[in-house]
């Protein structure tokens, strides 16, 4: 397995993002494209039911004010990459293409998995947190949970497209594998003498599939298709197609990551942090759009079961390094994005405890 990308990677990526040009755009009239008053006036609850995806496939030509962001929050100019993991081409090949007929479904078969319940195991929908986003996201979703064995959560998973459950099983089979070889590196790293009983239970741990979809964006320059933020989890691996949109904060820029084919990007999360007590940071990043291309993409999460709760480890923890974090678990993570929108640290900050 590949070592995780370094800063001399983050640093020719810099190089390449100031070599490039600021981004032109054509701004399209309301008369251009199919644009018209009726759909101007029906944009703001439209947006809330259908998402993005039904947005794209009408030919809106200008951005529905709901997904026009604050001009300073607007694109401008611990993240790793894995290749040589083990997971076949073949796996990772399908579920980017079930993922993308899922994506094609007509809307009416897709809906009946949109939930307003972030806590609903399937759940279809758009934006980041619909209820609670003050602007709304270029971005569609269909959120798996699972835990191991998959056998009791793969029933509740969608049934169209008709190999989609045996598809995303193999995937998230061989996915949770991976993981489990990253996690046992990263607590020999901390040195965490107990680690075997914590991969004892990460074995049986809670993970989640996040299917992606970014349709192309008539302006691209005014919304994003995923805010700022860090990931809940332990380690997140980030499969994506060929059409770029992952940016990585670093030193205060956005760096573009390029996708590579058949490869993971592997992110720390909020709850790797808090159990390091801080030796490893999640990392801040975002999704951007464009006008011409859709983007797929399918993020795991794992940590551990969601009953359990997590806190810095004991062996780092003492009176050079003290205690940084509050203890936490899932309930109180749910409980936080269902009153909140989910940009940058803020669930991470709601747990950091004062010095």
């Amino acid at each position: 397995m590949a070592a995780i990308a370094d800063d001399r990677q983050l640093h020719r990526a810099a190089e390449r993002e100031a070599a490039k040009a600021p981004p032109m755009f054509n701004m399209v009239s309301d008369t251009e494209g199919g644009g018209d008053d009726s759909k101007s006036e029906q944009e703001g609850s439209y947006c809330l039911i259908k998402g993005s995806s039904d947005l794209s496939d009408r030919g809106f030509t200008r951005l529905p004010d709901r997904y026009v962001l604050p001009v300073s929050e607007r694109p401008g100019d611990g993240l790793g990459r894995v290749v040589n993991h083990g997971v076949e081409r073949e796996v990772i090949a399908g579920l980017l293409e079930v993922a993308r007929r899922f994506f094609e479904l007509p809307l009416p078969w897709r809906a009946r998995y949109m939930s307003a319940d972030v806590r609903a195991p399937v759940r279809y929908g758009t934006s980041f947190n619909q209820a609670k986003d003050a602007v709304l996201f270029w971005r569609d979703f269909l959120k798996l949970a699972s835990c191991q064995p998959l056998h009791a959560a793969v029933a509740s998973w969608p049934d169209e497209p008709a190999d989609l459950r045996e598809v995303a099983a193999r995937y998230a089979t061989a996915n949770h594998q991976l993981f489990m070889e990253i996690m046992e590196a990263a607590l020999e790293a901390l040195g965490i003498a107990c680690r075997r009983s914590l991969l004892r239970e990460l074995a049986t741990g809670y993970s989640q599939i996040m299917l992606n979809c970014y349709p192309a964006c008539p302006q691209p320059e005014l919304t994003l298709g995923l805010p700022p933020h860090s990931d809940y989890c332990l380690f997140t691996l980030l499969l994506q197609d060929n059409v770029e949109g992952l940016q990585v904060l670093h030193h205060g820029r956005w760096l573009t990551v390029d996708p590579v084919p058949g490869s993971f990007i592997v992110n720390v999360g909020d709850h790797l942090e808090i159990y390091s007590n801080g030796r490893y940071k999640s990392k801040i990043h975002r999704v951007r759009v464009n006008s011409t291309r859709p983007r797929i993409s399918v993020a795991s999460f794992h940590s551990v079961p969601v009953e359990r709760v997590i806190g810095p480890a004991a062996e780092l923890v003492d009176e050079g390094n003290p205690r940084r974090y509050m203890d936490t678990d899932y309930a109180t993570f749910l409980s936080f994005l269902a009153s909140a929108e989910g940009k940058h640290k803020s669930f991470l900050q709601s747990r950091k405890i004062a010095s």
